[in-house]
């Protein structure tokens, strides 16, 4: 395919240095923006049939080659065989080809500048799109595994010593919570997305009469941008995508730690299945939690990218810069990323068996039932802070005997209080110290089951 001729030529009379021209291409990855650029470039033509500017049989043979085009990118990756320089450029000269000069008439009332900001835009609207979709998928994935697990009791842990038990589906709802607010923290990023920056030309408006807010219907757009300065030049909606795809990102690699640390044979609470984990080259007995290690692995990435970005755009004065090219590789790795370690992680949660008995083994030791003793204590009468050091005497006494609180002599349990008395051993039972934390947030089985009910509902109507 022949290529027009640079879209910013007519200035210059000399041939680019060719490392130049290769180091300032994009196409090589901006080409993803090609079905957005083909729908703002649709839309925009029609804005300038509205306004005069394009003849009605002008209008419709660019809209006849633009689908064209879209036809052919979908159905033929060879036809993004090109030394164009960037998408915008491709699909020009592809439009061109097709239907001659008129094509030309195109990029009217519009520059590169506002055209790949709505693109990358239209772009990212989709990819949040994907990702509440993935963050769906693994938010059932943890509500399928609680609920297949609803009496489990496991450890819960504070400074990965273990602290109180509590029920197994709690701790699934947890990471349940985080996604929630990630899907709140993608849907506010989403609100900043959708913003329509065409008709802010290359910096200060356009002197054609397009209706710009007719246009951003068609796209769909909440809105358009107020300022032409700001809507080519903004980029913190990418910023705000990248955090809210890092916060992910935190949320699944604390949730893989916990995976990779619990199917160690030190605890064994868990094992994946061998559809989710490798073996080693040499130690025939290893199975590794790769895909954990690697979601907790790639949560680096997307803080980079999120970093890259916020560099990128400190120092630039008004409006754009060429440095703003560099932003579409940072957005597309985040949403890649996030989008395959939600992918992953979700397989996980669906191959991941729980070691019942080794679980509620762990669950009953560890004296984790202590803090059930001082608020026996308190109920009594006595002020926390004396049952509180008092029953710490107490877990002296059962660790230098070998044995767990609940297993302590009613006769030694008396020796530092009168007031134990036979009911206690029913209040260090694990089955008590779950079922008092019924409060509202608590882990009784009362209250667990509500929260699932609640999750399953939310994911149902959202």
């Amino acid at each position: 395919m022949s290529e027009s001729k640079n879209l910013w030529g007519g200035r210059f009379t000399g041939a680019a240095e060719p490392g130049f021209v290769e180091f300032n291409r994009s196409f090589g990855f901006d080409r993803r923006l090609f079905e957005a650029d083909v729908k703002a470039s649709l839309a925009h033509a029609g804005g300038l049939r509205a306004a005069g500017v394009l003849s009605t049989e002008e209008a419709a043979a660019i809209e006849s080659g633009l689908r064209k085009i879209l036809e052919s990118g979908r159905s033929d990756e060879d036809y993004f065989n090109s030394p164009a320089e960037d998408v915008h450029s491709f699909v020009e000269a592809r439009l061109i080809e097709l239907i001659g000069d008129v094509g030309r008439k195109l990029h009217t009332g519009r520059s590169r500048n506002d055209q790949v900001a709505t693109d990358l835009r239209l772009w990212l609207r989709d990819a949040v799109d994907n990702l509440q979709a993935r963050l769906q998928i693994t938010q059932t994935a943890l509500l399928d595994l609680a609920e297949s697990h609803r009496e489990v009791v496991i450890p819960g842990y504070t400074h990965l010593q273990k602290a109180q038990p509590v029920l197994f589906p709690h701790w699934c709802l947890a990471y349940f919570e985080m996604l929630s607010r990630d899907r709140r923290r993608m849907n506010d990023a989403r609100g900043c997305v959708n913003v329509m920056p065409l008709g802010a030309a290359a910096l200060a408006g356009t002197s054609y009469p397009i209706d710009r807010e007719a246009v951003a219907r068609v796209l769909g757009f909440d809105t358009i941008a107020m300022n032409s300065l700001d809507a080519v030049s903004d980029r913190d909606f990418c910023i705000e995508f990248t955090s809210a795809c890092s916060i992910i990102m935190v949320h699944l690699s604390r949730l893989a730690e916990d995976i990779i640390i619990y199917s160690t044979n030190e605890f064994g609470f868990f094992e994946l299945s061998d559809a989710v984990a490798t073996g080693s080259s040499l130690m025939p007995q290893k199975k590794n939690p790769d895909a954990m290690e690697l979601v907790r692995g790639k949560a680096a990435r997307v803080f980079g990218d999120n970093l890259q970005l916020l560099t990128m755009l400190k120092g630039l004065p008004l409006a754009y810069n060429k440095d703003i090219q560099e932003d579409k590789e940072a957005v597309f790795d985040a949403a890649d990323t996030t989008s395959a370690c939600l992918s992953v992680t979700a397989a996980v949660l669906g191959n991941l068996r729980v070691n019942e008995k080794v679980v509620s083994a762990a669950a009953a030791s560890g004296y984790m039932n202590a803090t059930e003793l001082a608020d026996y204590l308190a109920r009594k009468g006595m002020p926390f802070r004396e049952a509180h050091e008092l029953t710490g005497r107490i877990v002296l006494r059962a660790i230098e005997l070998g044995v767990e609180l609940q297993d302590l002599q009613l006769d030694v349990l008396q020796e530092f209080s009168s007031q134990l008395t036979d009911d206690v051993f029913e209040a260090l039972s694990v089955e008590r110290t779950i079922a008092t934390k019924n409060q509202v947030g608590g882990t009784s089985p009362a209250r667990v089951s509500e929260a699932l009910t609640i999750a399953r509902a939310e994911l149902e109507t959202s």
